[in-house]
């Protein structure tokens, strides 16, 4: 299941981060880093993934 998250991740950041966690704090700092910057989103959603 981690592998379509991650997919999901780097296909839509903060998809992958909602599936993950729901909302909470990381999916808003996500949502952030992926207007500020598309990369910084699918490495912090990526992180996130991996972490849980």
């Amino acid at each position: 299941m981690d592998v379509i998250r991650i997919i999901l991740a780097i296909v839509l950041p903060p998809l992958g981060v909602f599936l993950q966690v729901g909302i909470g704090l990381h999916f808003w700092l996500n949502i952030l880093l992926t207007i500020l910057g598309y990369i910084p989103g699918i490495i912090h959603a990526v992180w996130v993934i991996v972490k849980k």
